[in-house]
Order: C-alpha cells, then structure tokens, then sequence
C-alpha cells in the first residue's frame, strides 16, 4: 500500500499480515480525495475515520494536511501498526482507540467536520449507520459523512444521503 498524494506521496508501507481489513484501493482512494479536494481544505478538518483497519486513508488525510484525526478500531493489532507507523513518520495528530466503533460513536463527546467509516463488506449492522452518527451529534451541522461499503448496500432512499461514487467493487455514499 502506498500514500497517493500529499507530503508523503509515494511512502509505502506494509501492515502486519494479521490485520483483518480490506484497505481502500488506490484508485478509489485518489478518486475520493480528489473529489474532496474541490470541497474541502485538509488542513482545517477534524477528521473521524471509524473501522480504520490499517490506517489507510487516515494516512492519506494526514499527507494532504489535516493535523487531527481519530481513527477507531478494536483490532488492537491494527491500533499497534498505526501507532508505530505514525512515530517512525512523525505524523502527530493521528490518534488511534481500540474500541467498537458504534460504541465511541455513542460515547463520544467530540464532533468531527468528515467522518469516514469503512466496515467490514458484508457487515451486519451497516444500514443503521448513518442514522446512529447523525442521532449522536458527533458530526458538526456542516460536516459529511462517508461510508465505503459493497454493492449490495443501497443508501439513496436515506434523509440525509446526498450522492453515492462508484469506483469498480468500492462504493462511497456520501451524507450531510
């Protein structure tokens, strides 16, 4: 894996094979910050990323200059290559917790500007995210979220669901 863009463009780096997690591609991932890009200053966003698996795109937010992201996981093997990767690069401002993401969604009193969550393909209890981070108040008024999920996940007849991209098998939905 590798960091698309930014101050770290082209670092690469290599999770322990432990890890349980489907990282975002390449492609999909450059397609979405590009995206973002048009948005967005990276440097002002206080950034959620919620089943962080190995820290992909919150590397990816760290290179494009956002200085304080959250990333969430219970794979405390997931949390141990993140914490290592980010003190051999220097990368203050990326904070990891092993917890369950719906229980800090629940917990938390922070409020984030973009929260990104990537859960397991498949995953069970995914329809009721959107409605979970927006009942908690964790997103600010102006803020979005993005869930990256499978085509058998289908957003659109959401309230708050503004547009989905697709990218190949990955899928962002998109909501404010």
């Amino acid at each position: 894996m590798r960091i698309v863009s930014g101050k770290l463009k082209g670092k690469v780096f290599k999770p322990e094979k432990g890890i349980k997690a489907r990282p975002t591609t390449d492609m999909a991932k450059e397609s979405l910050f590009n995206k973002l890009s048009h948005d967005y200053h990276f440097e002002d966003l206080k950034v959620l990323d919620l089943f962080t698996g190995t820290g992909n795109i919150s590397f990816e937010f760290y290179s494009r200059g956002s200085k304080d992201i959250t990333c969430i996981d219970i794979s405390g093997l997931s949390g141990k290559f993140i914490v290592e990767f980010t003190k051999q690069n220097q990368m203050e401002g990326i904070k990891f917790k092993k917890t369950d993401a719906f229980r800090f969604i629940q917990k938390t009193t922070e409020q984030y500007d973009l929260i990104f969550a990537d859960p397991p393909y498949g995953f069970k209890k995914i329809d009721t995210l959107p409605d979970l981070v927006f009942d908690s108040e964790i997103l600010k008024p102006d803020g979005i979220l993005i869930v990256e999920h499978g085509l058998e996940n289908n957003f659109e007849n959401h309230s708050r669901f503004i547009e989905q991209k697709n990218y190949s098998r990955v899928n962002f939905s998109f909501f404010k």
